[in-house]
């Protein structure tokens, strides 16, 4: 019997993130019809096809070092430790492929268990992986309309298969360093993506400079807003969709909490302290609702703030959502919203920033916030379950928001930046960006219509030549 019910809670789990990953990929859909929605006509495919490549350049590369630095880091390494071995998450390995690794066995539900791996490792790695495809499209709608494309896909590598991934087993990993030293607490990634994201498109933002006419000779910011509103409206409905996968794939499905005798099954956090998903289903919603009102208040009914605000106050929850109340999480959210809206507009007046999409107020300043006010709000609760570990604290928590923004985020993304500028690939030319990105398939398509056009028009004097 016992094996049975261990059998069935692998297939539940291996399903759970299977739905997970389905419902994530709404995410970078919703990206996609988003970030073409707030270009211009003459940049469409370059900015569509910018970030659908994030897809398979992103997939190869976490699948070949991407996986294996979340299981191997956790000590740093040598911070508190070396790294640590990481078979089933090596290439190579038979748990990367399709071997079964055997029958289910009882204590199945441990990842020394290959049994149990060797059915949810591909789920698990494609819920990560989801992730990363995340953090790379935040930093590709802060970029539009004048990054090189092949630049573009350099940094996105690097964010979506290395330093969010490092900051995920930092600061994610139920062992890892920041866990067990600082108490660090980010139960939905306000900071373990979108902050990591965040800091990082601002690194990318200031070498990159902004768009052509973006600032008036004055050092005046001109509005250059979405250009199709509609697809706006639904990329960003996709992607709070998409955030019903995202808060369930930071949890785990069931495990035994129980401490002592007996078994208690219960979801948990990724940090295997016990939560359920009506909870964290509740203080999404309530997260929602006081990002929406915050935002659509501050700037006056501004559809793209009133929508962007929604997501700034999910993220801005996000750090402590499965163990807020609903009266906390909504004005923890409606709080960041005002201090994140009126943030992005003082940077870019004061240091000529162009975040096109807002992608570092409503991902970065937001998910900074997050994480810091979740070490105030939760200041004594366990940080694991494992009783050695440190609390929550808000000392902690801060330390490690600055780790997640400007260590792994901003200052990697300034530095590989500079590097693909000093190459003179990391901006299109002058003259193409006022032209538009899609100049070349542009000009392509008017030689090819009249290329038709011609074509027709021989038949049709054919036609009549014999005809007479």
């Amino acid at each position: 019997m016992d094996n049975e019910l261990t059998a069935l809670g692998i297939l539940f789990t291996e399903f759970y993130y299977w739905v997970t990953v389905v419902f994530m990929f709404l995410i970078h859909v919703g990206f996609c019809m988003y970030e073409v929605g707030a270009t211009r006509q003459k940049n469409h495919m370059h900015t569509l096809m910018k970030n659908t490549m994030i897809i398979p350049l992103v997939t190869v590369s976490f699948y070949f070092f991407g996986w294996w630095i979340y299981f191997a880091f956790p000590n740093g390494p040598w911070i508190i430790g070396d790294l640590l071995a990481a078979p089933f998450a090596t290439a190579n390995s038979e748990l990367m492929g399709t071997h079964l690794g055997g029958p289910p066995v009882q204590g199945a539900l441990s990842a020394d268990d290959t049994a149990f791996w060797a059915r949810i490792n591909g789920v698990f790695f494609a819920a990560f992986l989801l992730f990363s495809w995340t953090a790379a499209s935040i930093v590709s709608g802060a970029v539009i309309e004048r990054i090189r494309s092949s630049a573009f896909w350099i940094l996105a590598v690097l964010i979506g298969s290395v330093f969010w991934i490092i900051d995920a087993a930092w600061g994610w990993h139920p062992d890892g360093w920041m866990v067990q030293k600082l108490g660090y607490h980010d139960a939905y990634a306000s900071g373990v993506i979108h902050a990591v994201a965040g800091g990082f498109a601002l690194g990318v933002l200031i070498p990159l400079g902004a768009r052509i006419g973006k600032f008036a000779e004055d050092g005046t910011p001109r509005n250059i807003g979405p250009r199709n509103p509609w697809l706006v409206t639904v990329g960003l409905f996709l992607i709070y969709t998409g955030f019903w996968g995202f808060y369930a794939a930071c949890n785990i499905p069931m495990i035994d909490v129980q401490q002592g005798e007996g078994v208690v099954f219960s979801a948990t956090n990724i940090y295997l302290g016990p939560t359920t998903l009506s909870a964290i289903t509740l203080n999404f919603l309530m997260s929602l609702a006081g990002g929406m009102m915050a935002a659509y208040t501050i700037s006056k009914g501004d559809a793209f703030w009133t929508y962007s605000g929604g997501l700034a106050g999910i993220i801005g929850a996000s750090a402590g959502n499965d163990l807020y109340h609903p009266i906390q999480a909504m004005f923890i959210a409606a709080f960041v919203v005002v201090i994140v809206y009126k943030l992005h507009f003082w940077v870019e007046r004061k240091f000529k920033v162009d975040d096109a999409v807002g992608a570092v107020a409503v991902h970065g300043y937001a998910g900074f916030l997050g994480v810091v006010i979740c070490g105030f709000m939760l200041w004594g609760y366990p940080a694991s379950p494992n009783p050695e570990y440190a609390t929550i604290n808000p000392l902690g928590n801060f330390i490690g928001a600055v780790i997640m923004f400007f260590v792994l985020g901003f200052l990697p993304g300034f530095i590989f930046a500079n590097i693909l500028k000093a190459m003179g690939i990391l901006r299109v030319p002058p003259e193409v960006e006022i032209a538009g990105l899609d100049v070349s398939a542009t000009i392509r398509q008017e030689f090819e219509d009249a290329a038709m056009v011609e074509a027709e028009r021989e038949v049709v004097l054919a036609t009549y030549t014999k005809g007479n």
